[in-house]
């Protein structure tokens, strides 16, 4: 039998929860998300030690993490083992329902494994017990459990700004050059115009100067 529990509920809660696992079953949640949410888990596994009469985190204790997407023919998304205590995150691709699931792995070979019944509050529940901080798309929350990726994503965000900044420098020089040539081509363009007038002018003067000279040419020679 599967546990289906809500944890936006008991995330919107509290801001943390225990739950209590054994090792012949997976304890699982499902989930709705919308698309592109980013989830953040923070857990905690501790075993119970009879010798102590109380929770011990042990080293031989690890905890087995799985996200499967229940709406894309149960397509894992995350797939985590590491020691008792860490944090998992990953965003969802699409939005719909997801299963997550939490396996305890035990080597420790304590015999609270086996039962937990001698200590009051516990009654009945086997010796695995997993705290749970879980961030579902909130702000505030992932902004004090990811600080360093924030701090990574801020350092990202700096050396964009600067690129940026120096792409409107570029192209602030690229104006400036181009205002320049264009200065250049209007200046040498008048340059040009003014020199094919001045042409214009002489040529015009000269081919006055030959007709006029051509013309008192003519008349002495009709009176000689």
């Amino acid at each position: 039998m599967r546990s289906i529990l809500s944890l936006l509920s008991l995330v919107g809660a509290a801001s943390a929860l225990h739950l209590y696992l054994d090792n012949s079953k997976p304890r699982c949640f499902y989930e709705e998300l919308p698309k592109d949410t980013l989830v953040v888990g923070h857990f905690n596994g501790e075993e119970w030690d009879d010798r102590v009469q109380a929770w011990q985190k042990h080293d031989g204790l690890s905890i087995a993490i799985t996200v499967d997407e229940t709406f894309d023919n149960d397509h894992r998304v995350v797939s985590q083992r590491g020691s008792a205590s860490g944090k998992f995150t990953f965003t969802s691709a699409e939005a719909g329902e997801h299963k997550i699931c939490f396996a305890p792995i035990s080597t420790s070979g304590r015999s609270g494994w086996q039962s937990a019944t001698g200590h009051e509050g516990h009654k009945g529940h086997v010796g695995i017990k997993l705290n749970l901080d879980i961030a579902i798309g909130e702000s505030s929350k992932l902004e004090s459990t990811d600080k360093y990726k924030l701090e990574d994503l801020l350092s990202r965000l700096y050396d964009l700004n600067s690129r940026m900044s120096d792409i409107r420098r570029e192209q602030v020089f690229q104006r400036e050059r181009e205002a320049d040539f264009r200065d250049q081509s209007e200046s040498t363009n008048a340059r040009v115009v003014r020199w094919i007038l001045i042409q214009l002018v002489v040529l015009g003067v000269t081919c006055a100067w030959q007709l006029s000279h051509l013309r008192t040419f003519f008349i002495k020679q009709k009176l000689t």
